[in-house]
């Protein structure tokens, strides 16, 4: 799936290219799943174009799994058949996964477990490694308290998880139809909207130790609620810096995604995933995404 021009999802095409020739340190994979993020629609909008360089025609996705088809020279990390998974963003917008081939930095891709299927290889990456950098930035201890902004979003429901693995109570933000969702990991669920502050100094009258912002525009609320030498970031919302906060952009990292795989494969840390859809279906997922109507991740199956 391509893309020759910024624009919505209408500049979009289907189209055969050559195989990416694979270079030193790098894998060629075959893919088989990928996953759909906003910045990927993001990305083809434009809204990144001040941050990346795009060669066109473009491919979008980062996350990918897969099976590694070929290795470059001095790749001795894989062989021809090992199934990886990788967050691939690289340096410039181009050879995505929405495709049959991308190549990789060796550096980049891990191996996935045998107990992890590929579409949740697949909708990882970006997610859960969000998820571990911002939790890891905040420096949780058991007896903190962490608000979470988009609790029960792709980002947010993994990184509860990881709040309350550190031994922290976690607070988070979620629709009424996604608060059921929360209470079962062990979540406090506070309603989004107006008298949001209100919600959440019901739920801790101290304040709160720590914030993740998944969502943006909530500054304000963040602030409220913090307690003195409080801890907060966001994905979203840069301004945080400007309050002693910490804009975070999650990395390709491959260690960080081989934990976080683990722990799928053991059952402490599950994702949901919503539909998937074959590669020629790419506009309607964009779409799906876009509208908010997605209830975990949208996986594209690049074999069908």
């Amino acid at each position: 799936m391509t893309y020759d021009r910024y624009g919505d999802t209408s500049v979009l095409e289907l189209q055969d290219l050559p195989t990416p020739t694979v270079g030193p340190g790098q894998i060629l994979v075959k893919v088989t799943r990928a996953s759909v993020n906003p910045v990927d629609w993001k990305v083809m909008a434009g809204g990144l174009d001040a941050l990346m360089d795009a060669h066109f025609p473009a491919v979008p996705g980062w996350d990918v799994a897969g099976v590694v088809e070929q290795i470059g020279p001095d790749t001795p990390e894989f062989a021809v058949g090992d199934r990886v998974a990788s967050y691939g963003r690289k340096m410039v917008v181009s050879g995505g996964s929405f495709a049959e081939y991308m190549t990789l930095p060796a550096e980049f891709a891990t191996m996935i477990p045998d107990g992890v299927t590929d579409d949740v290889a697949a909708a990882l990456p970006l997610a859960g490694l969000t998820a571990k950098r911002t939790i890891e930035a905040l420096d949780l201890t058991p007896g903190d308290t962490v608000l979470i902004h988009a609790a029960s979003g792709g980002v947010g429901y993994l990184a509860s998880q990881l709040a309350l693995r550190q031994g922290a109570t976690v607070i988070g933000t979620a629709s009424e139809a996604n608060a059921q969702k929360l209470r079962d990991l062990g979540v406090v669920p506070v309603a989004y909207g107006d008298g949001l502050e209100a919600r959440v100094r019901e739920a801790a009258p101290d304040g709160v130790d720590a914030v993740a912002d998944y969502i943006g525009d909530v500054l304000d609320v963040t602030l409220a609620v913090l307690t003195e030498g409080g801890r907060h970031v966001s994905i979203t919302d840069p301004a945080v810096t400007e309050h002693g906060g910490r804009w975070i952009w999650v990395r390709p990292d491959a260690p960080g995604l081989a934990e976080l795989l683990r722990l799928v494969d053991a059952g402490e840390l599950t994702l949901d995933i919503d539909r998937t859809y074959p590669l020629d279906q790419v506009a309607e997922a964009f779409r799906v995404s876009q509208a908010g109507e997605a209830k975990g991740k949208l996986v594209i199956d690049v074999t069908r």
